[in-house]
């Protein structure tokens, strides 16, 4: 039986069997899977540690808003079983977690939502590979309704917070995900990016985000989610464990609309990625509302160039072409507001921006949300100008450090969209291109919050960003770094 609330429903061991050690939350999923798979760990012991950890961490950060206790400890029991018959997956008995608008059987997706929704009766595609992989789902992190803001808080579950500092956000919409993760609750976990979902919350908490190329890993039961703008892609705190869930989530369903080439992703870490010409870009692109870019994240991203440049690339200012992109974005993404809200069981518990955004979306949806698309080959061959001349694009992932919490709590719709933008102006043209981006931890304010920068590239290009991203995390230990084990007791920034 599933529990209803986000808190596991059976008493846990105060240690796992003697014979067996449980990786602490360092250990990360990679390691975690060879301690599996070498027989030093078991499914059941790290799984109860999990849940534990769950429990004790969500009264302050309240990272999920489905825990699935029961359910889970009978997946790891299976796992035993399965490990100790000789069976070997890459992810055979690790818990992870995925965030709350992928399906998982048995689980209602809210979305963020208030209100009865019914349980699924089939996973996700990307679940269901998971899962094939030998994955526990642990439980279904929270996020914003409906995913359209870059924080995780709402009345349907209250406030997630970030584990460097409580008083923050850890950024949206895949903050739980981000904040289960950076937290050590999980070794690693599921989100989704139509606007920087995954790279802004790993921005905000110092880990490896990856976005995907559009299709590599499915949407489905949605042939493509959002228009076409938002995909799923992995929160870890190494390239290693972020390029090693990408690849048991990847692939394709028959219904899919986007089926990029099949690629394997940790093949490329450790792989030299050569000298590269690397674009340094700190322009923003045109949204016709006020913004600029914090001192503080402006110094952290010149440091990394610096970094780059020590390695051996060449790193250079320049910008990609973007023009004014914006206007193939907001077709889609109230469009695809609008399809989600008519979804919901009760629409009239949407928030109200969450209703005019869909409203917006409905008078968008015709011939605007065609041309929006039908813009997408030009975009590509604009921006795509700048790699005759550069590799990678090196650019904030963020304008500012995260916000305190509430910070968007009272504003209106339209004061919600300035400073959103105003925080978040740089990761959104990559979901318009469908092509792939990494944020990587670039360093932290005085106050100790994280803040990220992000690789860009052209399509199908996640090998070369994993591996200049591996590179730069074997120079810079950044997993070497943790949040203080009570966040409550963080240096107000």
């Amino acid at each position: 039986m599933t529990p209803d609330r986000a808190t596991p429903n059976r008493a846990t061991p105060d240690h796992a069997p003697p014979d067996q050690a449980t990786p602490d939350r360092a250990a990360g999923l990679a390691r975690t899977a060879r301690a599996l798979a070498d027989g030093s760990a078991s499914s059941r012991a790290l799984v109860e540690e999990t849940l534990t950890r769950i429990a004790a961490a969500q009264p302050t950060l309240n990272a999920f808003r489905r825990v699935r206790g029961d359910a889970a400890l009978e997946e790891a029991d299976a796992a035993d079983r399965r490990l100790a018959a000789g069976e070997r997956l890459p992810l055979l008995g690790v818990p992870v977690a995925v965030k709350d608008d992928m399906d998982v059987a048995g689980e209602p997706t809210a979305f963020g939502c208030r209100g009865d929704f019914p349980p699924q009766d089939e996973d996700a595609e990307a679940v269901r590979r998971l899962r094939a992989a030998g994955a526990v789902i642990v439980g279904k992190a929270n996020t914003c309704e409906l995913g359209q803001w870059p924080f995780t808080e709402g009345p349907a579950f209250g406030d997630t917070r970030n584990p460097w500092n409580t008083a923050h956000t850890p950024g949206g919409s895949s903050g739980g995900s981000a904040a289960a993760v950076a937290a050590g609750l999980v070794p690693a976990a599921l989100g989704s990016d139509g606007a920087g979902s995954v790279r802004i919350p790993a921005s905000w908490t110092h880990l490896v985000g990856i976005k995907p190329q559009r299709g590599r890993i499915s949407t489905w039961p949605h042939p493509e989610a959002f228009q076409g703008i938002t995909v799923n892609g992995p929160l870890a705190r190494t390239v290693e464990d972020a390029a090693l869930l990408l690849d048991c989530a990847s692939g394709g369903h028959p219904g899919d609309l986007h089926r990029p080439p099949p690629l394997r992703l940790s093949d490329a870490v450790g792989r030299d990625p050569g000298r590269l010409r690397i674009a340094l870009s700190l322009r923003m692109p045109f949204t016709a509302t006020p913004k600029s870019l914090d001192p503080v994240v402006r110094a952290a991203v010149l440091r990394l160039a610096d970094q780059l440049a020590a390695l051996g690339h060449t790193v250079e200012e320049a910008d990609p072409r973007y023009g004014q992109i914006g206007l193939a974005f907001v077709p889609r993404a109230t469009a695809g507001i609008a399809e989600w809200a008519a979804r919901v069981p009760d629409p009239s518990l949407l928030d109200p921006r969450t209703r005019d955004a869909a409203r917006l979306g409905r008078k968008l949806g015709g011939a605007p949300l065609r041309l929006a698309r039908r813009a997408e080959v030009t975009l590509h061959r604009r921006v795509g100008e700048i790699f005759r001349r550069y590799d990678v694009v090196l650019a904030p992932t963020t304008a500012t450090p995260p916000p305190r919490i509430g910070t968007f709590a009272q504003l209106n719709g339209w004061r919600t969209d300035q400073a959103m933008i105003a925080a978040c102006p740089y990761a959104w043209p990559w979901n318009v291109l469908g092509w792939p981006g990494v944020n990587v931890p670039a360093g932290f304010t005085p106050g100790g919050l994280p803040v990220g920068a992000q690789l860009l590239g052209p399509a199908n290009c996640e090998p070369l960003l994993v591996s200049l991203a591996a590179q730069l995390e074997a120079d810079q230990r950044w997993d070497e770094r943790w949040p203080a084990p009570d966040p409550r007791r963080a240096t107000t920034a």
